[in-house]
């Protein structure tokens, strides 16, 4: 039997598992650095399809690594697993875990034949604190030859514009009065904030096209009568690279500074988890990824056409600039919604979307076998480390 063959096999006769996995992430949103329940189930998962599995690595309670075969190409699939606030998982995490797994098991069932090790990070608290770089910091990708995996969209693209991006917290501390009876006798902390997003509002006339600000105000005051002394938002900050983006935040942070001023507050920026990068994808491995995932009945038409790619930012980015890697977009049906939309992650378990999970693991793993048996690209993958 064909490479091909044999990791569709493998992973077709574990296509209930991963889509069992997928809709019980599904139905157990956790937040980053809190997947308790979710990355379990995906260890657990490992674990029974026989893969060495070491929970908790680098001092992350929610992080683990399986591996499989022990070859001297080492391939790298990442699991993602955190949900959002409010909309549980409106980016599709189920299926990028469960695509992740299944592409590794069909990858480690030719792993002796391909000299190949395989490995499947769990990395948690991609949305905003950057498992992955925490990963990075500890060694877990020193010696990775490649790193993969998927992102369920709206559309297939082959890759999209990744922004570097900061997050970060304003804190604003002023002084409580009567709004009614001494309003003078106070400083307002809301005020500084409404005068930072004023600020903000005006300064994106002059943005570049690439820089974006965005963010929400999560205390505001406890009573309208009575002069807020602590107002708190909590902001992101995106350009088309990290130097840019360290532009962009000199100007986001005078305008928080500009609210503090005009109305004697003081202000406290805290950042959150990690920066992330912008993105370098790997076109070689793309080309392998685009011919596996045509192989599948997926297009990517608009990838031919020009048409503008969607601008995301990722941890994945920063795996990117040290182990050559892939972050290519795979559509599922949505009805029109986009990622971070209820209706989005109502679309995330639908047939659809689980025939995505399996067309995910095949691809990867169809792509990680075709790099591996291309001489020139191996030889270049594997003069890294």
């Amino acid at each position: 039997m064909m490479i091909n063959e044999r990791i569709t096999e493998t992973i077709e006769k574990s296509r209930g598992e991963l889509i069992s996995l997928s809709h019980f992430i599904h139905a157990h949103p956790e937040l980053g650095y809190e997947e308790i329940e979710s990355s379990n189930a995906v260890a657990n998962a490992a674990e029974s399809m026989g893969f060495h599995v070491e929970r908790g690595i680098a001092d992350l309670p929610t992080a683990f690594r399986a591996t499989m075969g022990t070859g001297d190409f080492h391939v790298v699939y990442c699991a993602e697993y955190d949900a959002l606030p409010d909309v549980g998982h409106a980016c599709g995490h189920n299926i990028i875990a469960a695509s992740s797994l299944g592409a590794a098991l069909g990858l480690g069932a030719v792993a002796d034949d391909l000299g190949l090790t395989v490995t499947l990070l769990g990395t948690p608290s991609e949305e905003g604190g950057g498992g992955k770089i925490d990963l990075i910091d500890a060694g877990y990708f020193d010696d990775a030859h490649a790193a993969l995996m998927i992102h369920p969209f709206p559309t297939e693209r082959l890759d999209a514009i990744c922004l570097a991006v900061d997050h970060f917290d304003v804190f604003f501390a002023g002084k409580e009065a009567h709004a009614s009876a001494a309003p003078w006798e106070g400083a307002n902390a809301l005020d500084a904030l409404t005068i930072s997003q004023v600020a903000l509002g005006l300064m994106r006339q002059q943005l570049r096209p690439e820089d974006q600000v965005h963010g929400i105000v999560t205390e505001g005051g406890s009573a309208a009568n009575i002069i807020p002394s602590r107002a708190v938002g909590r902001f992101m900050a995106r350009s088309s690279t990290a130097s840019q983006l360290g532009e962009l935040r000199q100007r986001v942070n005078a305008c928080f500074e500009a609210g503090a001023l005009a109305t004697g507050t003081t202000l406290v920026i805290e950042e959150l988890g990690h920066p992330f990068s912008h993105m370098v994808s790997d076109t070689e491995i793309l080309a392998h990824y685009r011919r596996a995932a045509e192989a599948l009945g997926r297009s990517f038409t608009l990838d031919d056409d020009g048409a503008p790619r969607p601008t995301i930012s990722t941890d994945m980015a920063n795996v990117s600039l040290v182990v050559p890697s892939i972050h290519p977009l795979l559509m599922i049906p949505t009805n029109g919604a986009s990622n971070h939309q209820p209706e989005f992650t109502a679309a995330c378990v639908t047939p659809a979307a689980d025939q995505a999970v399996v067309d995910g693991a095949v691809a990867l793993a169809h792509t990680a076998a075709s790099v591996a048996q291309d001489p020139a690209l191996r030889a270049r993958l594997e003069s890294r480390t």
